[in-house]
């Protein structure tokens, strides 16, 4: 089965919510109404740094989704791209759908110029973890969140 990589559109939402509610409880977060509503809103917005590309199958299924945006690199005084969220449903997992994400992401750092994407993974995802080995380096640094 083949997939498609678009930008996410205007009528997506009924189809984009599962994938992000499994993306966030895939992450050990509840997805309430309120947050979809706010991220799909920052998604909708052209004036909001978040951009969204979903992966659709032959049957016009949504079956992946990746949220990024730029931020400004200090150190190199250049523009980075963060990659916020992917996600891809069991069924279409090491098919190369990641990747296909992943590069409608360098895709955006291209027209951004950008010089770096950064992402994080869940150290227990097998699957992200070898991809993301495969097509990147390891940062040496370590994240940090801090709850307020």
């Amino acid at each position: 089965m083949s997939v498609t990589v678009r930008d996410v559109a205007d009528n997506d939402f009924f189809a984009w919510l599962p994938l992000f509610d499994a993306y966030c409880a895939n992450r050990g977060r509840r997805l309430d109404d309120t947050k979809a509503l706010i991220v799909w809103s920052w998604i909708q917005d052209p004036r909001n740094a978040l951009r969204a590309a979903v992966a659709v199958d032959d049957e016009g299924t949504l079956v992946g989704l990746v949220h990024a945006h730029p931020e400004p690199r200090t150190l190199d005084a250049s523009i980075g791209i963060v990659v916020d969220d992917l996600y891809v449903v069991e069924a279409h997992r090491r098919h190369g759908v990641a990747g296909r994400l992943l590069e409608r992401v360098r895709a955006l750092a291209g027209e951004l110029h950008a010089t770096r994407i950064t992402w994080t993974s869940d150290p227990g995802d097998v699957d992200g973890l070898r991809l993301s080995d495969e097509i990147a380096r390891r940062s040496p640094g370590i994240a940090f969140e801090m709850e307020i």
